[in-house]
């Protein structure tokens, strides 16, 4: 196959997308095979456009030129994401792929909506189209072109997890309807005096400003930040709690600086009873491994956690018990048991011989419940066990 064997030839390391190396080699391999292609195409598609006097072979030629003209920008947008961090960017460039995307989708729809707008014209001034034979079975074979460039850049695309090459996948089948339905009109204005020709630019165009609108919302959403993928932060907790001395994980916040480029930060629970300097030396054991072995940088703060008392990882056992029942996305963190509550100003004597409970509960956006309905279902549940017990809850809001 072709495609393996320009792998092979262009990209070292195929296997490690996630090396930067590897990542630059196939970004500029399939940005310029798919320039390479795209302007192919605009020559042939052009000159036929020309000779049958057909504005929608003209504007699919055209199309290709303003694929061609993305993918000269996705070139350029894969050698600045590998750009190494510097003074200004201490992030690093990676979210210039996904600028790249955005322009690439802006430039589809701007000459969808030229094509558009002529092709309209041309439906109430029809014009005849003369297409000799040889120069259809020609027309015809530039989709067969497109199939192979298409089945190209989403290999690409899904190997190196690229938005942008992602969208030039889809504008490639946009485009593989585009010239089909181009042909099938060309055909049929032989047999009609319909303006089929102008019909078929305005079909052609609308499928162009949709394949442009859809690329531009999958590009946008990382751009704005959008929610990190599920499991990539699983798999972070999951390690973190993989490693020795951690005893939970809470308030994970994941950043998306580019694909692959990842950088989080999390609270990690250790014994509060242990040396402080050995707390330190746990935490910071966990983020060389998170780094060795996932794409992601990871700062972690540490919380102190009475691991020793058992009232308190029986409490902690109970208030776990009682968040399941309400809602399994919430989850406790910095619980502390005081053996005696502060007194109350109604019952004085009464109170303050009750123990308190403190927790902080992480609650996800899409919650359900009120902080009010959930504080209230907790305190009776936990009461349960204690009715002296004095129960304060501080709510957070997940960002995973």
């Amino acid at each position: 196959m072709l495609s393996s064997f320009l792998i092979k030839a262009f990209v070292p390391n195929p296997k490690q997308p996630d090396d930067p190396s590897c990542r630059l080699a196939y970004g500029m391999l399939c940005g310029l095979v798919t320039l390479a292609v795209n302007l192919l195409l605009f020559g042939v598609k052009l000159v036929i456009g020309l000779i049958s006097g057909s504005i929608a072979i003209a504007t699919d030629a055209v199309n290709n030129l303003s694929d061609a003209g993305s993918a000269m920008i996705t070139v350029v947008g894969f050698k600045l994401a590998a750009k190494h961090a510097d003074a200004e960017h201490p992030f690093g460039h990676g979210r210039m792929e996904y600028v790249t995307g955005l322009v690439i989708a802006v430039i589809i729809i701007a000459v969808g909506g030229n094509f558009l707008k002529e092709s309209v014209v041309r439906i109430f001034r029809p014009q005849p189209v003369d297409m000799p034979h040889a120069l259809a079975y020609l027309y015809g074979a530039t989709v067969l072109a497109k199939f192979w460039l298409m089945f190209f850049t989403r290999r690409i695309s899904r190997a190196i997890n690229s938005a942008a090459l992602g969208a030039v996948a889809f504008d490639c089948l946009s485009d593989i309807l585009t010239t089909s339905i181009v042909l099938l009109s060309v055909v049929a204005a032989h047999y009609t005096t319909l303006p089929i020709d102008g019909c078929a630019g305005a079909v052609v165009a609308i499928i162009v400003i949709v394949g442009g609108i859809n690329s531009l919302r999958n590009i946008i959403n990382p751009l704005l930040g959008e929610r990190p993928n599920p499991a990539l932060v699983d798999e972070l907790r999951q390690r973190l709690l993989a490693c020795q001395g951690i005893r939970g994980v809470h308030d994970v916040i994941v950043h998306n600086y580019g694909p692959g480029a990842y950088f989080a930060t999390a609270h990690a629970e250790v014994d509060r009873d242990g040396d402080l300097v050995a707390m330190h030396n746990i935490l910071e054991a966990a983020e060389v491994e998170i780094a060795r072995t996932m794409p992601v940088r990871v700062i972690l703060h540490c919380d102190p956690y009475a691991t020793a008392d058992p009232q308190t990882r029986l409490w902690r056992q109970r208030c776990e018990a009682a968040v399941r029942d309400i809602d399994r996305q919430l989850v406790i963190y910095d619980l502390n048991l005081d053996a005696a509550a502060p007194a109350d100003s109604n019952n004085e004597a009464a109170a303050t011989d009750a123990p308190a409970l403190h927790f902080h509960l992480l609650m996800p956006r899409n919650c359900p419940l009120s902080q009010d309905a959930i504080r209230a279902k907790l305190t009776q549940a936990l009461k349960e066990h204690d009715p002296r017990l004095h129960v304060h809850i501080d709510f957070m809001n997940s960002f995973v």
